[in-house]
């Protein structure tokens, strides 16, 4: 078990990525709301709750709009924290936006290690003892944060994996929080099965969709919540539109008819989506193959934009240069979109950092709108020569040389993780 604690080393934050073109079809609904001036009330209207419910449903789960909130991620889940009222779980690593809302309310959170196979889930013995010891120093665990398509690492945990992690926290009578933001993003939809926890266990499961990974502008701030049909399902979700409405953070009314558009999924919505997945999974295989020919090792990316390399095979020729943690891999490899592990919840001190195709996509929409709209999008120019340039600047690192790594050209699935320490043991201070 570790706790977080802020860095006092943290780097400046890097910039944001640019993200994909604007689908034309939401810009012009946006345009088209311009005039309304009357924001979203806490949680969301009813077209966009109703919205939100076929988007589930043509997801397999059924979902009444009373049992729907929406509003920006961050206070969305900040608001979920505040209702569940207790300390926090997360897996370690996870995605960067979990911890800070805990911490602003001041709620404890406790890290437990990933498994081997995958990212997204913590191991359910880890998760157990995770548990047991933040109750012996006097905290009371509430939510369990996971991820049926991770970012960081890009993976999948496989079902029996999921159900056995939420059997766990169910036992322990923590909220399963699923956050299913990148579910849309398989590479391969046909050898990735994602299945829901809400599916598992219904009434324990609350899922959360930040809508700007798949669906809408990475500038669109606004997500979903999906609470269980349930009694104490619905004390949380009151509790939760209490503390919206209290952070007086509602959705802009031309925003949210621009997304209630989206959330029905009109053709165009959805090739665009499709698309995207498309490209990320070719674009992600072949940073795969860079890193691991470079003697890196990473998990085979399987879902999103983003995967997690470790680099410590190549600890030795990184301290000559004075890379010996994470903040200082991050800035030596930032024109890749580079996030060092300690953004994560993980080690500061290991040699772990996600790497992202934002970085291959292009530096302008024209740019970005060739890789979606090319066959294959590593034969564009410009694609070929940032994996070229990672691959040189991995090997003056003290990678391995390979013609494959500067070719960009996918390779071998590469090295898994030899066992679930390579993220940490979970141990640390309190």
């Amino acid at each position: 078990m570790q706790r977080t604690a802020p860095d006092p080393q943290r780097e400046p934050d890097p910039d944001p990525p640019v993200g994909l073109p604007v689908l034309p079809e939401l810009a012009a609904h946006l345009s088209a709301a311009a005039g309304r001036t009357a924001p979203e009330p806490p949680g969301g209207s009813a077209p966009l709750r109703a919205a939100a419910c076929g988007y589930w449903e043509r997801r397999g789960l059924f979902t009444p709009a009373d049992r729907v909130l929406a509003a920006p991620g961050a206070a969305l889940l900040l608001a979920l924290y505040a209702a569940a009222d207790g300390a926090v779980v997360l897996p370690r690593p996870c995605s960067d936006w979990y911890a800070p809302p805990a911490r602003l309310l001041g709620r404890p959170v406790h890290l437990a290690p990933v498994p081997a196979e995958s990212g997204g889930v913590p191991d359910p013995f880890a998760l157990l003892e995770t548990v047991r010891r933040a109750r012996m120093h006097g905290d009371t665990p509430r939510v369990l944060v996971l991820s049926v398509a991770d970012d960081p690492t890009g993976t999948c945990p496989p079902p029996e994996q999921l159900h056995e992690v939420c059997e766990a926290a169910a036992e322990e009578g923590l909220w399963v929080i699923s956050d299913e933001s990148r579910r849309d993003l398989l590479h391969d939809p046909h050898d990735t099965v994602v299945l829901s926890p809400a599916e598992m266990l219904p009434g324990e499961v609350v899922v959360l969709t930040d809508l700007r990974a798949a669906l809408v502008p990475a500038c669109w701030p606004v997500a979903l919540a999906r609470f269980p049909g349930t009694r104490r399902g619905e004390v949380l979700r009151d509790a939760t539109r209490t503390v919206l409405a209290g952070l007086h953070v509602p959705l802009p009314g031309p925003l949210a008819c621009a997304v209630t558009h989206a959330l029905r999924e009109p053709d165009e919505v959805r090739d665009r989506i499709a698309t995207a997945a498309r490209v990320y999974g070719v674009l992600a295989k072949a940073l795969h193959h860079t890193l691991t020919e470079a003697g890196a090792l990473c998990r085979p990316p399987h879902s999103g934009s983003h995967l997690y390399a470790d680099l410590e095979p190549l600890r030795r020729p990184l301290a000559a240069r004075g890379i010996t943690e994470s903040p200082a891999l991050e800035s030596e490899l930032a024109p890749w979109s580079a996030r060092g592990g300690y953004r994560f919840g993980d080690d500061p001190e290991a040699l772990r950092v996600r790497l992202g195709v934002d970085a291959l996509l292009g530096a302008d929409a024209a740019a970005r709108q060739r890789v979606l709209d090319a066959p294959d999008p590593l034969e564009l120019p410009h694609v070929r020569a940032a994996l070229a340039s990672l691959a040189r600047v991995l090997e003056g690192l003290g990678g391995v040389a390979g013609v494959g790594a500067a070719s960009g050209l996918p390779g071998p699935e590469g090295e898994a993780y030899a066992d679930g320490g390579s993220y940490g043991d979970g141990g640390g201070d309190s």
